[in-house]
């Protein structure tokens, strides 16, 4: 199953590092935070991404271009006509396509772009901001065991986001709404899981996924919540970045599960 990432954003909450890359290009413990969310899809067997890339696309090619290079032992041997003799690399087992899907596309736009790397299958899809300690292979069974169109991971956080109002009983998800300081529900936390009918809810480049395409689906009782209790976080400032990297001095990185 394909693992679709939303990296096109221009990430203007987080500026001081965004005016020179895209946000999920911007490094926690010496890594891109995408590479940490593609390490935790890895860790449970999924290795095949598509990463839908706009703002400053160019720097998300280039880094993976030099990945091989940038994690081996190398001897250059110039006496030898500049010869290159790879020693060991740490390479991951990884197929990235990495798409241009405009600077200006909203979300909803930027999925529907990628349909054509996507076929007729379900695929995963998440935001190239946010880590969490989620076990995607239990997310991938609740998802196949409802058959609806869409799963999407709920969490409880005292951000600044829209709610879900989540049935209690069939775990179907009802309505959107603002959130209140007090307001103790639930929010979409990304790390989905789509049918391949979810391409016929968005219209085009102007659509933004949370928005039109997420409450037709609750309003036509497609759309299911994945209670995720554990750790979820996401890098919407410099202060969350700051507190992901303390994290992960520390040694107290939940997300890092490939590590334990």
């Amino acid at each position: 199953m394909k693992v679709v990432l939303l990296a096109g954003g221009f990430g203007t909450r987080i500026s001081e590092e965004s005016h020179l890359k895209p946000k999920p290009m911007i490094d926690i413990g010496g890594k891109p935070i995408l590479w940490h969310i593609m390490k935790e899809y890895s860790y449970y067997g999924f290795n095949e991404f598509i990463i839908c890339a706009g703002y400053k696309q160019h720097v998300i090619k280039e880094w993976f271009a030099d990945y091989y290079l940038h994690n081996s032992d190398i001897t250059f041997d110039f006496s030898n006509g500049g010869e290159m003799v790879v020693h060991n690399n740490v390479a991951e087992p990884w197929k990235v396509t990495i798409i241009d899907t405009g600077l200006n596309t909203m979300t909803g736009g930027r999925v529907k772009r990628i349909q054509p790397y996507v076929g007729n299958e379900p695929f995963m899809l998440t935001y190239g901001d946010g880590v969490s300690d989620i076990n995607i292979t239990e997310l991938l069974k609740f998802h196949q065991s409802h058959g609806k169109i869409a799963t999407l991971t709920a969490v409880h956080v005292g951000q600044r986001f829209g709610v879900l109002d989540i049935d209690r009983e069939d775990k179907s998800i009802r309505a959107f709404r603002e959130k209140s300081e007090s307001d103790g529900s639930r929010i979409n936390a990304g790390y989905m899981v789509l049918q391949p009918e979810i391409f016929d809810y968005i219209d085009g480049d102007e659509t933004v996924f949370e928005q039109e395409p997420l409450r037709r689906l609750a309003e036509n009782s497609e759309l299911k919540a994945y209670k995720h209790n554990g750790f979820w976080k996401c890098m919407d400032t410099q202060r969350e970045k700051e507190q992901l990297e303390e994290m992960i001095t520390k040694g107290e990185a939940p997300w890092m599960v490939w590590n334990k």
